[in-house]
């Protein structure tokens, strides 16, 4: 896991910290977690996502999509940075110039060599607790996807489906696709 402060902070000292050098950072129930810049892999996996959610809702003008780093602020003692993330419908209203607030209706995680706890227990219970509907956890090493929807896990096997972007199609071999 990636390097945490001993202090306690708030999201308006987080806020205060200079941008160059905290751009990947999160604050973690009140502690600053430094992440290191992401392998190649990550960021073309990633931006495999986003393009497909890019896409979608260029087509269909029903939300937005951004890529990581930027902030998404859960709480005052909690602001993250999903990978990738969807905002829908009236949530789009919480999208600001500077950052989310409030938890978007997609999180994607592309697991990481630092990340892999991180984003898989401590992120997926903070998503949970704020209301993301859909956490995508990607694992670029099995080649897998699993998308949490109400608590509930489902290894996608082939084609990634979401009723939440309806008609959207995503097969698996073009989120691990190292070419387009």
């Amino acid at each position: 896991m990636a390097p945490q402060t001993a202090t306690r902070m708030t999201y308006e000292e987080f806020m205060a910290l200079p941008a160059d050098e905290y751009r990947r950072a999160e604050l973690i129930e009140g502690e600053l977690v430094l992440n290191p810049a992401p392998f190649f892999r990550h960021q073309i996996i990633a931006g495999n996502i986003y393009h497909a959610f890019r896409n979608y809702l260029a087509e269909h003008r029903i939300g937005s999509t951004i890529m990581a780093p930027a902030d998404v602020v859960l709480s005052r003692e909690n602001v993250v940075q999903p990978d990738v993330m969807v905002f829908l419908g009236e949530n789009l209203s919480m999208m600001q110039w500077k950052n989310a607030q409030r938890a978007p209706d997609i999180a994607v995680e592309v697991l990481s060599e630092g990340t892999h706890r991180h984003d898989t227990v401590t992120k997926r219970r903070l998503y949970a607790r704020h209301g993301v509907r859909e956490m995508w956890i990607v694992d670029p090493e099995e080649a897998s996807v699993t998308i949490i929807r109400n608590g509930q896990e489902d290894v996608i096997t082939d084609t990634i489906t979401t009723s939440l972007l309806p008609g959207f199609a995503m097969p698996l071999r073009d989120v691990f696709a190292e070419e387009p």
